[in-house]
């Protein structure tokens, strides 16, 4: 059986959802796939016979939850500004220790039509809490849309 990558929870007023993972990158992937799925058909773009492309996002912080937090939202930002049809992250290189780093690709094809499903305004910081569980981690996430 496959394990669930990510899960959206109800909440009044804007989207949650808690992401999975055997591994902190994993765990940070399934987070990306699951905020681009609140905003685009990704589904629809993976299939795409589109030009495919990547667009690179570096981010450092402090702590791991403020390195998910800046990482997702650089992913809003991105999407949004440059109305790009993207379907995943990937990360090339993650770092831990006193500073938190990442390095990872936007990963997206060029669709027919319109993907676009809602627009997400930010990834709020509030909540925003990786965890070490019994099979991996999880991160809960919390979108203002």
């Amino acid at each position: 059986m496959q394990r669930a990558r990510y899960r959206y929870v109800p909440h009044t007023a804007d989207v949650a959802f808690v992401a999975y993972g055997r591994s902190v990158r994993e765990t940070i992937e399934n987070a990306a796939a699951a905020l681009l799925g609140v905003m685009l058909d990704t589904g629809a773009i993976r299939k795409s016979g589109g030009r495919r492309s990547s667009l690179r996002i570096s981010e450092r912080a402090q702590s791991m939850d403020s390195l998910v937090w800046y990482a997702l939202q650089s992913i809003v930002s991105k999407v949004d500004e440059r109305k790009l049809h993207a379907y995943a992250f990937r990360i090339d290189k993650l770092e831990t220790g006193k500073e938190f780093g990442l390095s990872g690709r936007l990963l997206c094809a060029k669709s027919a039509g319109n993907p676009f499903m809602l627009e997400v305004k930010a990834v709020t910081p509030h909540n925003l809490n990786m965890k070490k569980t019994a099979n991996g981690y999880s991160v809960s996430v919390l979108v203002d849309v």
